[in-house]
């Protein structure tokens, strides 16, 4: 019997002088302990443990409510206090409006529907300056259908405060003149996806260009170091019929654009 040269007493031998598995575990585990009291004597902290997402979900014979934000928020007091405020009063003003909605249908001798909100945040940008956050709500209160909406939400880093998309740019006028001729183009490209012909200009007002300051505007990052594009976000009915659902019209940082962005706030931003 051949193995790699050596034989069964030798394997043997090599075995009782190399420490176990065990042992090993237990050294690295008696080493990390001594760091760590090492640590404490020297007076250095000891790291925070990594935050985790939150998630909340209840159901009852009114609500469906669900609430949920991604890790990076919940690393930071103030957008905790800020959601777990924001959920507490959505949720109770959720409630009472399918408690009445219930009691009134009741009352009419109708079928009640039970209602539904949903809100969920996610990293759209995570780089060294900001964290942007976009959140999608689905809301239902019995009709035909439910409605969903979008918001914004951007941490400064370098200033360890939140700000807003607008107190970026040098005047929200010269950076709605900057983008809106990329959006009607991308805007109409995608309707036109979606419609399966060119959009041509009419009466109809799904086939106008829309204000792109009115709708919400995402700053997004693709690689986590610079934010590079600015998403703006339509929901349904404002470019078009509720079937076409929304449209996340993505516009990449270029000079026009940053030259748009206070200059407190360019080195958050692509396009040197």
């Amino acid at each position: 019997m051949r193995n790699g040269g050596l034989g069964f007493a030798a394997l043997l031998s090599l075995a009782a002088c190399s420490p176990s598995s065990e042992q090993q575990t237990g050294n690295a585990s008696a080493n990390a302990a001594a760091s760590r009291y090492a640590d404490r004597m020297s007076g250095t902290p000891q790291p925070p443990p990594p935050a985790k997402a939150f998630a909340l979900a209840e159901k009852n014979d009114f609500l469906e409510f669900a609430y949920a934000y991604p890790a990076q928020a919940a690393g930071i007091p103030a957008l905790v206090d800020k959601f777990g405020k924001e959920a507490a009063s959505a949720k109770a003003d959720a409630l009472k409006m399918a408690k009445d909605d219930s009691a009134a249908a009741k009352k009419s001798g109708f079928p009640f529907r039970a209602h539904s909100l949903d809100s969920q945040w996610n990293v759209e940008a995570d780089t060294p300056r900001f964290l942007s956050l976009e959140s999608q709500t689905y809301v239902y209160t019995g009709g035909a259908h439910g409605m969903t909406g979008y918001d914004v939400v951007l941490w400064d880093k370098a200033r360890h405060r939140e700000t807003s998309v607008k107190a970026l740019m040098t005047t929200p006028a010269a950076f709605a003149a900057a983008i809106r001729e990329p959006f009607c183009k991308e805007l109409d490209r995608q309707r036109a996806d979606k419609r399966g012909a060119p959009v041509v200009r009419g009466d109809d007002p799904f086939t106008q260009c829309i204000d792109p300051m009115a709708e919400v505007i995402v700053p997004t990052s693709s690689d986590g170091k610079l934010i590079d594009a600015m998403t703006v976000v339509v929901g349904p009915y404002s470019a078009g019929p509720y079937a076409e659902g929304s449209y996340d019209v993505a516009l990449p940082v270029d000079a026009a654009m940053r030259k748009a962005i206070k200059t407190e706030y360019q080195d958050g931003f692509a396009g040197k």
